[in-house]
């Protein structure tokens, strides 16, 4: 099974239909998790950046779906599984201070203590981990 965590904008232009934003690996790897051959650990905060950035009208879900009915729908997938922040995560963040935006280097340490890849057009958040970036 392919495991990877994935960072906001990923998620947002795979949700929203933008896929010509996503890379040539990245948008592989969600056609695998929409055939079920791939599972994308998402983050919680990524999950409030994204509620921030929908609430803002920076972007809408498909069908005019709520924020509610998104997460909803996302997290019984099965496909998608939320990642809480704990400690393990928090503590491994502080390796990454090179990465100047803190909800990326949540995303690099989630990614780093999961010991799988990371879906990001940043490759230094691959770098700093340690982990292979998928775009």
């Amino acid at each position: 099974m392919h495991l990877a965590v994935t960072d906001a904008h990923a998620l947002i232009w795979a949700t929203t239909g933008q896929l010509r934003r996503l890379g040539r690996k990245a948008r592989a790897f969600f056609d695998r998790v929409e055939t079920g051959d791939a599972v994308l650990y998402v983050p919680t905060h990524v999950l409030l950046e994204m509620g921030e950035a929908h609430a803002a009208g920076d972007f809408a879900f498909a069908g005019g779906h709520s924020f509610d009915a998104w997460v909803e729908r996302l997290t019984h997938s099965g496909r998608y599984v939320p990642v809480e922040l704990s400690i393990d995560v928090v503590r491994r963040a502080q390796d990454f201070y090179d990465i100047p935006e803190r909800g990326d280097r949540i995303v690099a340490a989630t990614a780093s203590v999961l010991e799988c890849a990371v879906v990001t057009r940043d490759p230094a958040i691959g770098r700093m981990a340690g982990v292979e970036t998928i775009w």
